[in-house]
């Protein structure tokens, strides 16, 4: 008898247009999002003089460059970028969330939040962080410049199928424990490269309990580990998050696809390739630094010694010399230098409630930078006067963008003090180089010390209430001890 199907494989099998000889399939895509950086798809649509497929399928995204203080300087190469997007969109008939619209935002944030990222479909992105999306029960990933250009010119894209994992976590989240603890246990414990050639389902009374929020935090650093998506099955939680907003269905529509995405889910015997439990209960507040996601450690721990570690002695004596950290240190108490609350990882309106929840009637001792994750999220963290607790404590609130997660608009962190022991400085980012990368905490990045601007991408490592709490505490002693606070 056939072992019942998982819920990616029926998500795969509705897309599967055609199966080539050599095991790729043609899929069918529902949802292409674009933004500046996808400039060369349009370059190639434009040498072959094709139109975009399904205009109607495809909707353009100002973020990646956005300036997040003011306009872009005429005739700047970041004006240049937003201004060619903008072009692509009217030329080609897509809908434009561009500069001055009240719907902008971070790509990942706004899929989700206007209702555009829905149970059951396919979803595309020029963009590793596109796996957010499964947060939702969508078939989401990142793909690549000329996949770019192949999904425009004829909705479909190529692709392998993944292997199959299932991540289980089940019991109760501790105080300060939340979702982004989920995903650094799972790196820390399985490797940077723990899922690499699968599609990761998470399951678990966990993760049920986690808010939409949380699954997409969750999902949001799949990548991290090394996976090719994450996935959560839709359920009532979905379901009550996604009704009413703009592009989701309404009234009888809604009723019928309610009622279907009800039904592709993962049963318990389900068949996956590789399955890992793990008790949520037993998972501590986590902070990461070094050169990769898996150098991750509990708070109460202390630096490990790589004189020590066997097999990953040379992992660890790069990071701790790239960090400037010495062995046997406890990790608490490490001095941080500054917090950037921001990215597609967690920046919508729980998590700047969370964050404000801690900085009110406090300064802050290190210095930083908020930035939501959406107009729309700006705009209601204003009316609940959240913008206000933050600029009171001494933080600078900024507009919406994908700012000093990937440094592309010239949000960096600026050159830092020489090297010192103990304290918290740049991070090898795995797609860049040392000198573009910064260390931090999570939501937080903490300022490198030395080079020029550093690219906070490696940044994502607590959540945004800790990174508050880091902020007015000036270390990771205040920031990141147990609290009854708990992150979405």
């Amino acid at each position: 008898m056939t072992a019942p199907q998982t819920l990616f494989d029926k998500l795969w099998s509705a897309h599967e247009v055609l199966l080539r000889e050599d095991g790729a399939s043609l899929l069918w895509v529902d949802r292409h999002l674009v933004h500046e950086g996808s400039h060369h798809g349009f370059a190639r649509l434009a040498a072959r003089g094709l139109p975009v497929a399904r205009p109607d399928l495809t909707f353009a995204v100002a973020d990646h460059y956005v300036p997040t203080r003011g306009v872009p300087a005429a005739g700047s190469d970041i004006a240049r970028m937003i201004a060619q997007l903008a072009e692509n969109a009217r030329r080609h008939g897509l809908r434009h969330f561009g500069l001055g619209d009240a719907r902008q935002g971070i790509v990942h944030v706004i899929g989700p939040e206007l209702g555009l990222t829905l149970p059951g479909l396919l979803v595309v992105c020029g963009d590793s962080h596109t796996s957010t999306h499964g947060a939702l029960g969508a078939m989401a990933f990142g793909i690549g410049a000329t996949e770019v250009s192949h999904v425009l010119a004829t909705q479909t894209i190529w692709q392998k199928k993944p292997r199959r994992m299932r991540l289980r976590f089940d019991g109760t989240l501790g105080p300060g424990v939340g979702a982004k603890g989920l995903a650094l246990n799972w790196i820390a414990r399985l490797g940077a490269d723990g899922g690499r050639g699968h599609a990761i389902e998470y399951a678990g009374s966990a993760l049920r309990a986690l808010s939409v929020e949380g699954r997409l935090t969750l999902c949001n650093l799949s990548i991290e580990g090394g996976a090719r998506l994450g996935l959560v099955a839709p359920d009532a939680t979905t379901l009550d998050w996604l009704k009413g907003r703009p592009f989701a269905p309404a009234g009888a529509d809604w009723d019928r696809d309610a009622e279907a995405w009800a039904g592709p889910i993962s049963g318990e015997d389900a068949a996956f390739d590789r399955e890992v439990a793990m008790d949520a209960a037993e998972i501590a507040p986590i902070v990461t630094g070094g050169t990769s996601p898996e150098d991750a450690l509990p708070i109460t721990a202390t630096i490990p010694d790589p004189d020590r570690a066997g097999p990953a002695a040379d992992r660890i004596r790069v990071a701790l010399d790239y960090m400037g950290l010495q062995p046997g240190r406890p990790l608490a108490g490490t001095p941080v230098d500054q917090v950037f609350i921001g990215s597609c990882t967690n920046t919508r309106i729980k998590d700047l409630r969370a964050a404000a929840a801690v900085l009110a009637g406090r300064k802050v001792k290190v210095p930083g930078r908020v930035s939501p994750g959406s107009a729309q999220v700006a705009a209601q963290a204003v009316a609940e006067g959240l913008d206000r607790v933050f600029t009171e404590a001494g933080l600078d609130w900024v507009g919406s963008g994908c700012s000093m997660c990937v440094g592309m608009n010239g949000d960096l962190v600026p050159p830092g003090p020489p090297r010192r022991p103990g304290r918290c400085r740049r991070r090898v980012s795995r797609r860049r180089a040392p000198n573009r990368a910064a260390s931090g905490a999570d939501q937080a990045g903490t300022a490198g010390p030395q080079g020029t601007g550093a690219d906070c991408r490696r940044n994502q490592m607590v959540s945004a209430a800790t990174s508050a709490r880091v902020c007015a505490a000036g270390s990771t002693a205040g920031g990141l001890r147990p609290s009854s606070a708990r992150a979405t």
